[in-house]
């Protein structure tokens, strides 16, 4: 520790003693001593005239220590001291940025390059800038002008490949990755950015090679730890897999930033467990310090103001539930506006979703501000974020508070943890009462099923064979189309068991990946099932994916997340769907949906009934065709795909929602009244 300063006699004592302090206190910072570091800068700003350096050291500790408005504070005052210096201003803009002050940012960069125009370091922090703001395509020109000036930097490399992903130009970001790799073979960051575009490009085996380098070097990495058992599950490898759900589960609960939230919905069915990653998630992005000042009132208006906000407006599974119901909204009275984020792919789905709207914006460009100042600007009243937590979400729309009424909604099946979510859509199956302290907003309780289905999905009129698909031509065909990261060992333990009991049977499953589909073959023969009594349907378009159900008998679900708008899919092609309900959102979504088409008998309550079940119905060919045949007859007349009904029933609980927000109340739960046999 250094000792206090003696005290000062001469001028030339003054000088000595602060330059040999100075350096001192550098030093300290050097070794990352740094509250000796910020004691010796404190002390020589008691007794003598502000120093830059003085200030600029404390600026980046304060800046380093999660103290930015101090971080500002300081630089600032260095700036004013000798504005001549490009490095005091570059240090100002890493402060702003972390405040969100992302103009201001902009213009302290721009202001350090004009003094120094080949600043390198200015360059890669003014593109992150840009980047925050959603400018990706500005973004990377900073970026390739920070490489044209230094192509030595592994960050610049690092951030163009972040720019690129976000414009899904995944193969051009792998390479930036790559180049980043190899100027910095131990940069464990590059490693875990290089693995999620390996996933986006569906190559999980290299992702997971990568996110295995990144642990080895930077074990301790945010959300590394989740996205590398998610991508396990993804190739089914399940090696040690009992031991490292424990392990997330231990990181999440002691508070670390282990995962995002969404792969802990197919890792454990314990609501509080995926609350407690939600809310982690949020802190960790400072989510909840991003929002702008309070908003006028609304006025009340003849139609209510609906902003919908997704990646997904294209052949995307969320526009095929929710295609028809944009298209059934009262437009006398309700305003719908569509936010998008996403790419616009220019098919069938995207033009006919795209005119189902009021207005449609395309928002992929613009900052999570700029969005949010947008929506306030139009007056939004209520926001329906149906993205959440998954890919491509933008929830700090959300946090900056886009409308006075903001909704989690279908995209995302769980609580999101955050305080300026204000409602989450859902039913009495998904979410009962006694389940309701697991989530952090006010639960809107539709009356039957809390997923809407579009009517108009054609199913193809070709005709198919078992043989074309590699099925038997005899014997049962049980089937599950879900991913293969929601395979966990305890259920693939349950679907042998039910193949070892019925006789001449088969399961047929999605192919990912071939790895995946090769692992699960293996994880057969190890229980005594034979590997070809497992068969692998490749991806197709939706209307022939939906045909191919009737050459099954049976969908097998999975817990402990159920399938989703597979199971929907499944249903309306006519596939009975056997599910075991879990105690979380994501485990009980089946649940609703055979609860609202009326087939209640095919939730289990246990694994062991589950079991029993598939056999029972596997052995019994007139109970599985009476079964389907109740199926057709309900599928007409249910309320499942009543999506009038269904829209009817969502508008209400808007309406609630508005009205109490007109009154000046609180959110507070809302259950929606069955409207059938009720006249719009």
């Amino acid at each position: 520790m250094c000792k206090p300063l003696a005290p000062l006699v001469t001028l030339q004592n003054v000088a000595q003693t602060s330059t040999q302090s100075i350096q001192q206190a550098t030093q300290a910072y050097d070794r990352g001593d740094w509250p000796e570091a910020e004691r010796i800068c404190v002390q020589l700003l008691e007794f003598r005239p502000p120093d830059c350096e003085v200030l600029n050291l404390l600026g980046n500790m304060a800046a380093q220590t999660g103290r930015a408005q101090k971080a500002v504070a300081f630089l600032s005052q260095a700036i004013a001291v000798d504005p001549s210096r490009a490095d005091l201003r570059n240090n100002l803009g890493i402060a702003l940025q972390d405040l969100a002050r992302v103009d201001e940012a902009l213009e302290s960069y721009d202001r350090a390059i004009a003094i120094e125009p080949d600043f390198t370091e200015a360059y890669v922090n003014r593109g992150n800038a840009l980047a925050d703001s959603a400018r990706y395509d500005a973004a990377l020109a900073s970026y390739d002008r920070a490489i044209a000036l230094n192509a030595g930097i592994a960050d610049a490399y690092i951030s163009r490949g972040n720019a690129l992903s976000a414009l899904k130009r995944d193969e051009e970001a792998l390479e930036s990755y790559e180049r980043a790799i190899a100027l910095a073979p131990e940069y464990g960051e590059a490693y875990f950015n290089r693995g999620q575009s390996l996933l986006d490009l569906n190559r999980p085996e290299v992702a997971l090679e990568s996110f295995g380098r990144a642990m080895k070097l930077r074990p301790d990495y945010p959300d590394l730890f989740g996205l590398w058992l998610y991508t396990k599950m993804t190739i089914c490898d399940w090696r040690n897999f009992e031991a490292d759900c424990s392990s997330l589960i231990e990181k999440i609960e002691r508070e670390e930033n282990a995962s995002p939230p969404f792969p802990v919905f197919a890792i454990s069915d314990s609501a509080s467990l995926q609350r407690k990653a939600s809310e982690l998630w949020v802190r960790a992005r400072h989510l909840s310090g991003n929002v702008m000042p309070d908003m006028a009132v609304h006025p009340r208006r003849d139609r209510i103001r609906l902003g919908y906000y997704s990646a997904d407006f294209h052949d995307h599974a969320t526009s095929r539930l929710m295609a028809e119901l944009f298209e059934r909204h009262d437009k006398s009275r309700f305003e719908l506006t569509a936010f998008s984020f996403g790419p616009d792919r220019k098919d069938e789905m995207r033009q006919r979703v795209a005119v189902a709207f009021d207005t449609f914006i395309e928002a992929r460009g613009q900052s999570d501000k700029a969005v949010a100042i947008l929506s306030r600007d139009m007056g939004i009243d209520i926001a329906l974020d149906l993205k959440g937590f998954s890919q491509d979400s933008r929830a700090g729309v959300f946090a900056q508070r886009a409308a006075p009424i903001q909704v989690n909604y279908l995209g995302y099946p769980g609580t999101m943890g955050a305080g300026f979510m204000d409602y989450l859509i859902a039913d009495a199956t998904l979410v009962p009462d006694d389940h309701r302290q697991h989530y952090s907003e006010k639960i809107a309780y539709l009356p039957h099923s809390y997923q809407p289905n579009d009517t108009k999905r054609a199913i193809s009129d070709k005709a198919i064979m078992r043989e074309e698909m590699g099925l038997p031509l005899s014997g049962i065909v049980y089937c599950c189309f879900n991913n293969n990261f929601k395979i966990a060992p305890g259920m693939f333990d349950q679907w042998m068991r039910i193949l070892s009991q019925v006789e001449g049977s088969v399961l047929w499953l999605l192919e990912d990946n071939a790895r995946a589909a090769s692992n699960l073959r293996q994880e057969a023969w190890r229980r005594g099932i034979e590997a070809s009594r497992l068969v692998f349907a490749k991806r197709a378009p939706l209307a022939e994916h939906l045909v191919r159900h009737r050459l099954a008998d049976l969908f097998l679900d999975t817990l402990p997340c159920n399938a989703h708008t597979t199971a929907s899919d499944a249903l309306w092609a006519g596939l009975p769907v056997l599910t075991c309900m879990g105690e979380s959102f994501p485990g009980r979504v089946a649940a609703s949906l055979l609860n609202g088409i009326q087939l209640p008998e095919l939730i289990a309550e246990s694994p062991q009934a589950y079991v029993r079940h598939a056999i029972a119905l596997g052995r019994n060919p007139n109970e599985l065709a009476a079964l389907k045949q109740r199926l057709a007859e309900n599928r007409l007349s249910a309320p499942l795909f009543d999506i009038g009904l269904y829209t009817r029933h969502l508008e209400a609980a808007l309406t609630t929602m508005y009205e109490s927000y007109q009154a000046k109340e609180p959110p507070d739960h809302i259950y929606v009244s069955d409207l059938s046999g009720v006249g719009r």
